[in-house]
């Protein structure tokens, strides 16, 4: 299995440093206002593909500036190849963060006992009610939604740095859905809302919705801060 693409620099996928991402084809979910609609579905002739081997050799080309590595996608825990990527990846002394929708707790819980982790960010779609998880991802089994509430307990209780993330679309989401995913998720590290972006969307009707306003974001975070101390803003 070959990544899907890989982004040679950010300075924002792994706060703090300089890394490289990597994006893997395929995912369980569909989710309308999704932002990366060609790497859905795992078709290798709609988007160009990179070996490890051909980012191993990038890594050590770039081993002086390259201090980590984000896989993300896609739904990266698909692969039953990730551990193995990583390991692979890990004897370049390369941070990893991984990017995921937690629907695959056993894998999860796999790279945080080899200590393949150094970081992981967890989407989290909608509160935690099965209904409004099916609102938000389309596609989604009753074992992928409570795996996601496992979790989230699992990461609660790792010593891994761990992010939750949810990406504010109007349509879906009501400022009182983000307080209950915040009160859900009270005592964690860190909570990350970001605004929706309809420029690219999965569904094409979404790209004319409109995104919540910077103020509106902010006043959201607020309501957010009493179960989670440190509630951060990306805007598109």
């Amino acid at each position: 299995m070959d990544f899907a693409g890989l982004t040679r620099q950010s300075l924002t996928d792994y706060p703090g440093e300089v890394a490289a991402v990597l994006f893997t084809r395929g995912c369980n979910f569909r989710c309308p206002y999704c932002h990366n609609p060609q790497l859905v579905f795992n078709d290798g002739k709609k988007v160009p593909s990179i070996t490890l081997e051909e980012v191993l050799e990038f890594l050590e080309q770039r081993k002086n500036f390259i201090d980590a590595v984000v896989i993300s996608g896609g739904e990266p825990t698909l692969h039953r190849e990730l551990p193995g990527w990583i390991r692979r990846i890990k004897e370049t002394n390369c941070l990893v963060k991984l990017d995921t929708n937690g629907t695959n707790t056993a894998m999860i819980k796999e790279l945080l006992e080899e200590k393949l982790l150094d970081y992981i960010a967890l989407d989290i779609k909608a509160p935690m009610d099965y209904k409004k998880y099916q609102k938000s991802c389309i596609k989604i089994t009753a074992a992928e939604f409570f795996n996601i509430r496992n979790t989230i307990h699992l990461l609660q209780n790792s010593p891994v740095y761990a992010e939750f993330r949810t990406t504010i679309v109007p349509v879906i989401h009501k400022a009182e859905d983000i307080v209950a995913i915040a009160r859900y998720l009270e005592g964690s590290a860190r909570y990350t809302l970001q605004q929706f972006n309809p420029r690219i969307t999965l569904d094409h009707k979404f790209q004319s919705v409109r995104p919540y306003s910077q103020k509106t974001m902010e006043q959201i975070a607020e309501q957010c801060r009493p179960y989670i101390s440190e509630v951060t803003l990306l805007y598109s």
